[in-house]
């Protein structure tokens, strides 16, 4: 029996979940539940903070767990980066007010509202660097006089220019979703195929299956728009000189791939999703 950590809130909560039971675990939270035993599985789910879950999670309290890479940089966590997840993308940008000038020199005192003061401090490295330390609603604090400038995570920048400010410079850190795990733990078995599983459907929402039939003259042709993994699956059929083809495309391009099959004459092309894979 493992322990993992789930985020418990946040854009990171709803598609941790889905992943999981798309993966055949039982996590769910239910209420004010802080915990879930998957017993067919071996893992017993705990939800917490994202940003407490490095804490956790490198001092071996929990063996592995799900957060964002800039909340485990934050948390300078011991933890180890296994798998990075598709999902959770985001910048840590700096901003400031619209009609300032876009220089961090014009700024003589730096007062910095944040809440990733760690990877700010590492950033900026100046000694006149004054920090504001907040756990939310950091885009306000400029229009409050507590602070000159900002650095909060930013989607799409709605909410930061409601609040007068503009992005200044590239961002300081980027971040998305990874599976961690506690140093001592890394080459469990249950650890070992939730990653598995993970990157089964990894790849299933990466790939599809497409079924055609194509006439010999064209195979050759075909299977080179459809090489599939290794190689594509090729059967005769009943009909004399037809064969049946079975191959793994990429999702994106599926409907050009499918137009290229028929503009060769094949026929009875169908293309399916795939809920998980092993390659």
């Amino acid at each position: 029996m493992i322990r993992m950590a789930l985020p418990n809130k946040g854009q990171l909560f709803e598609p941790t979940l889905e992943l999981l039971k798309s993966c055949g675990y039982v996590a769910r939270k239910d209420g004010r539940s802080l915990c879930c035993l998957d017993e067919a599985n071996g893992v017993e789910f705990y939800f917490l903070r994202p940003s407490d879950i490095p804490r956790y999670v490198g001092k071996g309290i929990i063996d592995a767990g799900i957060t964002g890479l800039d909340f485990n940089a934050e948390a300078q966590g011991e933890g180890i980066p296994v798998l990075n997840l598709p999902y959770g993308a985001s910048r840590l940008c700096a901003a400031i007010p619209a009609g300032a000038d876009e220089s961090w020199d014009a700024i003589p005192k730096l007062r910095i509202a944040t809440s990733f003061p760690n990877i700010v401090k590492r950033f900026f490295k100046r000694d006149d660097l004054k920090l504001v330390v907040l756990e939310g609603a950091v885009e306000i604090s400029v229009a409050l006089g507590v602070a000159d400038a900002v650095v909060d995570i930013v989607e799409t920048g709605t909410t930061l220019r409601m609040a007068g400010l503009k992005i200044l410079g590239e961002p300081l850190f980027r971040s998305n979703a990874a599976l961690f795990a506690n140093p001592a733990k890394k080459d469990d078995p249950a650890i070992a195929k939730l990653v598995r599983r993970i990157e089964g459907r990894m790849v299933a929402m990466k790939y599809m299956m497409v079924e055609y039939d194509a006439p010999e003259e064209v195979l050759e042709r075909a299977c080179k728009v459809t090489p599939g993994i290794a190689s594509p699956t090729v059967s005769p059929l009943h009909r004399k000189g037809w064969f049946s083809v079975k191959s793994m495309i990429e999702k994106k391009g599926s409907n050009r791939t499918l137009d290229e099959l028929a503009d060769l004459g094949c026929k009875g092309v169908v293309l399916t999703a795939i809920e998980t894979a092993r390659i």
